[in-house]
């Protein structure tokens, strides 16, 4: 029986080139994995260098990280923007920020978050320096510095400093559902600490939607019982911060439980060439707080 590279011709009595689809697909695959062997590259020719090309494309799909979205300060972003500016206080650059600090002390109670931010450029190496201040709602589903009974009080809001690595990492609780919108926790990105007393400075403000099974865990402790309902009448789909894509980039990775807490953590890509345009108010101004109190968009 006649061979090709020890394999047996299906039609001994044709051509190589003629032996069929069944076995034109073995015969490149052996030439793929030999090429690998050799360090061929996207210089090969023929099916192979199509092939090859191909599994590129659908690699870099799964790995590539597009843009995080601009989206709304909301009503409550203690910037100066609309109101208070917590960032031009001294302290405010802190990795804990589950107490208030300054001529307060109290502690916002609930589950445990830390939760981790690595900011990328898109247009540049890295964001080493970069400042990013974060900041979100109660266990209550209240803000500091503007919900009725906590207007002195600044916890749950801070600031960090990227490393080399455009890692930051906050202390803090795992904050409400309130109703009209999905759990979620605000961010802002400056070029430098220098540039936060300034919200004008922000290169980015964008928002971090947290995981349903995350939730779901959270809200069965005792405390967040009005989240649960306020959980089962909004989706990442209806949300109208997150509806557009589902919060296809937004959406935190979780490990851990209640018991000992989560951490949370997300890769947020920055494009600093092109203009920001996020972190306006949403039309109506700031509302109440609490569970039913802000209102949507924030």
């Amino acid at each position: 029986m006649p061979r090709y590279q020890g394999r047996e011709l299906p039609r001994p009595d044709d051509e190589v080139v003629d032996q069929g689809l069944g076995f034109d697909l073995g015969t490149l695959f052996d030439r793929r994995r030999m090429l690998a062997v050799l360090g061929a590259g996207a210089a090969t020719v023929g099916l192979v260098a199509c092939g090859s090309a191909a599994s590129t494309s659908s690699s870099a799909a799964t790995t590539s990280t597009g843009e995080i979205p601009d989206e709304t300060a909301g009503p409550y972003p203690g910037d100066g923007s609309n109101g208070a500016n917590v960032l031009t206080e001294s302290g405010v650059v802190r990795s804990d920020i589950r107490s208030s600090f300054g001529t307060s002390t109290t502690t916002a109670p609930g589950v445990p978050m830390t939760l981790e931010l690595t900011i990328t450029d898109m247009a540049a190496a890295g964001m080493a320096g970069a400042a990013v201040y974060v900041w979100h709602c109660d266990r209550d589903g209240k803000y500091s510095l503007y919900s009725e009974g906590i207007e002195n009080e600044n916890y749950l809001r801070g600031v960090q400093v990227a490393g080399t690595d455009g890692k930051v990492r906050f202390t803090s609780i795992f904050p409400a559902c309130y109703s009209g919108r999905w759990p979620h926790v605000h961010f802002e990105v400056y070029p430098s600490q220098a540039d936060i007393t300034d919200a004008g400075n922000a290169i980015a403000t964008s928002q971090v939607a947290l995981p349903q099974a995350a939730c779901d865990a959270v809200y069965a402790t005792s405390g967040y019982e009005q989240s649960v309902t306020n959980l089962s009448q909004v989706t990442l789909a209806s949300d109208n911060v997150f509806g557009d894509d589902g919060g296809a980039l937004q959406v935190g990775t979780t490990t851990g439980d209640p018991a000992t807490g989560y951490t949370v953590a997300l890769t947020a890509a920055v494009d600093t060439t092109t203009e920001p345009s996020g972190g306006s108010m949403p039309a109506g101004g700031p509302g109440g707080g609490g569970p039913g109190g802000p209102p949507p968009g924030n």
